[in-house]
This record gives C-alpha cells, sequence and structure tokens, in this order.
C-alpha cells in the first residue's frame, strides 16, 4: 500500500502533498492506514478479501441517515467520479480501498453510565430508522454450521497440524453444539436495516463526543437479536454486569426501539456470527492460498475465541435482568 499513497490522493482529489501513509491497525476483513499530509488526516480502509459494491452502496445509504438523524460517524469520502470504493491499482490487482474522515479519540469506556446512554439512544434510533425493511438478512447472521460440517473443518484442521487442532475439537463437541441449537431464522416482522456491529471497539470518543465507525456490514438484521447482541458485548460478555444491561435496554426504548430481550433465542444472532467466525478464521489458518501473514492472524483469532465463545448461563441471567423492560 505504501507505493499507492500519491494515486489514492489523486483519486479523492486530496491535493498536492507530500503525503505519507501508516498502518494503524489489521481487522478480519481489512487494514486501517492514516493517510496525512497538507496538514490534514484522512483514514484509508484496505479491503483485504474483495469488494461489495452493493454493500458499500448500502452502507453509504445508511450512514447518511444516521447522520440525518444526529449520530456522529466519520464521513465515507467519495472519488472525484462520485464512487465510495476505488481500486487504486486494478492493473497489479491490487486490494480496493475506501477512505473515511480521520478521527481522534479515546476507547469507549463501557463502565461509563454516559456512554450506555448515548450508545442505547443510538441503536434505538437506528431501528426507528431502518423500520420496515423487504431485504433478508445474510446467512452470516441466521446460520451455523453442522455437525458434518464441523467435523469435515477438524478433519482438515488435524491434517494440517495446528497446535490448537484439539482445542477446537472440544469447541466442536460441547460449546458449538450448545449454541447452535439456539441458532434459528428471524421473523420478517422483526427487521431493520441497521449497523450489525453496534461493538464499543467501533465507537471513539473525541472531542465533540462519541462517534460510531465501521458501517461495513450495514443491512438487514432482527431489531431484537441485534439488541440482545448488544446488551452482551456492551455489559461485558462473559462477565456482564446486569445493571449496565438494563441501562442500556432503558436508554434504547426511551429513544424509540421496540425490540425486547425474551430469552437465550433472543441470541441467536449473536450465537451464529461467533460460531461462524471461529469457522471462517479457521477456514483461513489452513488456506495455502492465502498469505502466510493471513494465516497467522486467522490462527491467533481462532486461539483467542476459542476461549471467550458466549457463556449460556451468563446469557440466561442476562436475558432475565433485562426482560420486560
Amino acid at each position: 500500500m505504501y507505493d499507492t499513497v500519491d494515486l489514492i490522493a489523486e483519486t479523492y482529489a486530496l491535493g498536492a502533498g507530500p503525503w505519507t501513509m501508516a498502518p494503524v491497525t489489521r481487522g478480519a476483513l481489512g487494514r486501517i492506514w492514516k493517510l496525512s499530509g497538507d496538514g490534514s488526516s484522512w483514514a484509508v480502509k484496505e479491503l483485504l478479501f474483495g469488494c461489495d459494491e452493493e454493500q458499500v452502496s448500502r452502507e453509504a445509504a445508511l450512514r447518511q441517515a444516521a447522520e440525518d438523524l444526529g449520530i456522529a460517524s466519520p464521513r465515507l469520502i467519495p472519488t472525484r467520479d462520485g464512487a465510495h470504493v476505488s481500486q487504486p491499482t486494478p492493473s497489479r490487482g491490487g486490494s480496493f480501498v475506501k477512505l473515511y474522515d480521520w478521527i481522534d479519540g479515546s476507547p469507549a469506556d463501557v463502565s461509563d453510565p454516559d456512554i450506555l446512554d448515548w450508545f442505547g439512544k443510538t441503536m434505538g434510533l437506528l431501528h426507528t430508522a431502518g423500520r420496515g425493511t423487504g431485504e433478508t438478512p445474510d446467512s452470516w447472521y441466521e446460520e451455523c454450521p453442522g455437525d458434518d460440517q464441523w467435523k469435515e473443518l477438524h478433519e482438515k484442521v488435524r491434517q494440517a497440524g495446528v497446535p490448537w487442532s484439539d482445542a477446537l475439537g472440544r469447541f466442536i463437541a460441547t460449546t458449538a453444539a450448545e449454541l447452535t441449537r439456539w441458532v434459528t431464522l428471524s421473523d420478517p416482522a422483526d427487521l431493520v436495516t441497521s449497523h450489525l456491529d453496534l461493538q464499543p471497539q467501533n465507537v471513539l470518543v473525541g472531542t465533540n463526543g462519541p462517534v460510531l465507525l465501521d458501517w461495513d456490514n450495514a443491512g438487514p438484521v432482527s431489531a431484537e437479536r441485534e439488541l440482545a447482541r448488544a446488551v452482551y458485548v456492551w455489559s461485558g460478555r462473559n462477565r456482564a454486569n446486569p445493571d449496565a444491561a438494563r441501562r442500556l435496554v432503558r436508554a434504547y426504548r426511551s429513544a424509540g426501539g421496540r425490540a425486547a430481550v425474551e430469552g437465550p433465542q433472543s441470541f441467536s444472532m449473536l450465537f451464529a456470527t461467533d460460531l461462524n467466525y471461529v469457522r471462517v478464521q479457521t477456514e483461513c489458518a489452513i488456506d495455502p492460498t492465502v498469505t502466510a501473514a493471513q494465516r497467522e492472524f486467522a490462527s491467533g483469532q481462532v486461539v483467542a475465541c476459542l476461549r471467550s465463545l458466549p457463556d449460556l448461563a451468563v446469557i440466561s441471567r442476562l436475558a432475565a435482568a433485562v426482560k420486560g423492560l
């Protein structure tokens, strides 16, 4: 990416520079770079596994609708031709990139009541704005691997000789089996268009308050299930704080959010996405067609995930804590 910095600046009409670009962080699907020059900075998101232009359009539309509601987020900057994604070096098979405002800020503190209030309100506004979608949620949020798929994948892992093969086998026999039985299709009447990745790490608190980042997954989702997933991740995951969960839900409801957490079944999206994440990272970790760096990243993700999957006992206590709010 270093050798494309001037092409990116030209594509987005940023000016003459000089420009510098430095890596900031890496996620499952992309890498963030900081592009700086002429007294300004921008966030460049490099898409490591290709680009769905329809999804980018959905992201741009929802981000704009959220801005109209007063929800702060980095602008998705269009190219000089009005596109929201570009490929600076197509002849060399270079990555697709998106350009955003650079946001300076600190991570969201989930123990701060004001942050919980802000987040609950923000999700309530998003669900109100996105009500009534006719689209169908992606299978990533609705389905997960079955027994045969897990067994086949585990056999490939054993043959690859990775050090966490036995841990994966224990996970398949216990946690995966327990969570899978709660994964079902959503009720079409409950669907909204929303962010789909409402996690604390996607919020920065800047000088003007919290800013919601990473809208790449924007699309249709069950409001109940997105709320339940947020209750889990914002209240402490497997060390959940019921008071934080209740505060979040009350703020959500006060902002017009209609969904309610009814029980462990409400967490179907949480279980599906976590199980699917383990699957895709496992596949990547033993894939000879990707780079060694990508395999190493994926392997680390598998190990981390196997230690932190949702505990059904915690889920049941959380559901009881917020039921009826």
